[in-house]
């Protein structure tokens, strides 16, 4: 991962130093261009200066395979506390309330 924002971080400056690539099955994406509703509110909310950007890499597909260039999704925050928050927020799986798993 930390090749991936690297190549990132040279490839597009102006995103800065503090970026999250997104997984593709990320619940904050609704497709890899869009954020789900609920992400861009909470965003907004917590984080208003956060940029959704797709950038291009390149990725093996195994240690000493031929890279090849794939697309990804990053979110890009002034504020590394803003990126742990959205981290903690997001990429974890989200907590089942007893009541909601009946």
């Amino acid at each position: 991962m930390i090749d991936i924002i690297k190549q990132i971080q040279d490839r597009n400056p102006a995103l800065g130093t503090t970026i999250i690539v997104l997984r593709p099955d990320s619940r904050a994406l609704s497709d890899p261009e869009v954020l789900t509703p609920e992400a861009k509110a909470w965003l907004e909310a917590n984080a208003p200066d956060a940029r959704l950007s797709r950038e291009t890499v390149l990725l093996a597909p195994y240690p000493g395979g031929v890279p090849a260039e794939r697309t990804v999704t990053v979110l890009a925050f002034s504020d590394a506390r803003h990126l742990a928050a959205f981290a903690t927020a997001w990429t974890a799986d989200p907590i089942v309330d007893d009541e909601e798993a009946a």
